[in-house]
């Protein structure tokens, strides 16, 4: 093993993951990251027979438990069914932006944010252009809502799922910890896009028309959410999460009625693979000597405080996206002078950074994309005007929680 030859692919491959892509190439972020690892495996960086040793399988098995709960609900018409039960309740532009945003904030922390973006999405267009409304605002609050609201929760995103399980924070202490953050946090979504776009939220009612209901498979309904009341039970009484989101999978698996494909074509398979490559490329770096060097120069930048920790953050986010930052981190929070604080500010700021740009989480490139495919443009530039003041400001919230309440 090489120090430099793995420091260069690493580097190669990090950089590919912040881009997105290599150009000229039809490269995304998952095969990049592949592409990472076989170059790492021809130069002799690492053995295959030890490619096991790097995987972090609890995550991946609580990532894809998740994912499986999901595909259930979505199969059932819960998203739907849920959204548009609560916009039969309001009659205001004011109204239905906060409804919105409690929606989207409280599902995105009981389950996968991304996944809560694909199903209220289609949902939010119908009801803003039926409506006569300017889609926009609500599109940047769905994706922002989203974002915060899954900070609240160990399984509200897939970083916070590496965090949980390599700090062994329990499920209550992390939601006690962080759910006022992104309260906090959705509030200052409203407020913001409530100021940039005077003319959509000025005062006055609206008809919202006939809001077809949705289809609904009640059989799976039901069972979906007992089991994921039974899941929820099981993570506050402290049943391990990749455990007991595994069993709850396997229990929807059990069925007369749904055909296996339908749930398993709703699974985020791109973004496993992408998490086994990375925990393969951060495994090199960690055997090479690479995340000890790293390890040695952040520990003299971090002060104690949960500011510097917030701003490195919040860089290396937005640098390289918030999950490979997370893993690049992860390795220094064990040192710190107070750990758990430090892996409560890594999972808060993690999250928050997403707002900043379009590009700064898939929660938000999914909205975008949705919508593109309706006609209705949301652009960099008119989702950064106040993606970029959400984020300073629900960041400034959450580092001030954390300091004060926290981080002691």
């Amino acid at each position: 093993m090489n120090l430099w030859i793995t420091l260069i692919i690493v580097v190669v491959t990090y950089t590919g993951i912040a881009l997105g892509e290599f150009p000229t190439l039809r490269t995304t972020r998952t095969t990049i990251t592949l592409l990472g690892v076989g170059a790492l495996l021809v130069t002799e960086q690492i053995q295959f027979k030890d490619i096991g040793q790097f995987l972090d399988l609890n995550t991946l098995i609580l990532l894809f438990g998740m994912m499986i709960i999901s595909a259930n609900l979505q199969l059932a018409g819960f998203f739907r069914l849920a959204g548009s039960a609560i916009l039969r309740f309001t009659h205001t532009p004011r109204g239905l932006l906060a409804l919105e945003i409690i929606l989207a904030g409280f599902f995105s922390a009981l389950f996968l944010n991304d996944t809560i973006c694909l199903m209220l999405t289609p949902l939010i267009l119908d009801v803003t252009l039926a409506a006569n409304r300017n889609p926009i605002p609500y599109l940047i609050a769905l994706a922002t809502a989203s974002n915060i609201g899954s900070a609240a929760t160990l399984t509200g995103n897939p970083q916070n799922m590496i965090i949980g399980i390599a700090s062994g924070i329990s499920y209550t202490h992390f939601a006690l910890a962080l759910a006022p953050i992104a309260l906090l946090g959705l509030g200052s979504v409203w407020l913001v896009l409530v100021w940039f776009y005077p003319d959509e939220f000025r005062a006055g009612h609206f008809d919202l028309g006939e809001i077809e209901s949705p289809r609904v498979y009640r059989p799976l309904l039901v069972k979906s959410m007992i089991v994921s009341g039974g899941l929820l039970i099981g993570f506050i009484v402290g049943v391990p999460i990749a455990e007991a989101a595994l069993i709850a999978a396997c229990a929807l698996l059990l069925t007369r009625r749904v055909h296996p494909q339908k749930v398993m074509s709703r699974v985020d398979w791109d973004l496993l693979v992408f998490f086994s490559a990375l925990f393969i490329v951060s495994g090199a770096m960690e055997t090479s000597g690479i995340t000890r060097l790293f390890l040695s120069s952040l520990m003299n930048m971090l002060n104690g405080s949960s500011i510097t920790l917030t701003a490195i953050t919040v860089v290396l986010s937005n640098l390289v996206s918030n999950v490979p930052a997370v893993l690049l981190l992860k390795s220094a929070i064990p040192h710190l002078a107070h750990p758990q604080a430090g892996w409560l500010t890594l999972a808060a700021t993690s999250t928050l950074a997403g707002n900043l740009t379009l590009l700064g989480s898939v929660a938000n490139l999914i909205v975008a994309e949705s919508a593109s495919r309706r006609g209705v443009k949301l652009t960099f530039g008119e989702y950064t005007k106040a993606g970029f003041i959400i984020t300073i400001i629900s960041l400034a919230l959450g580092a001030a929680w954390i300091q004060f309440f926290i981080w002691k």
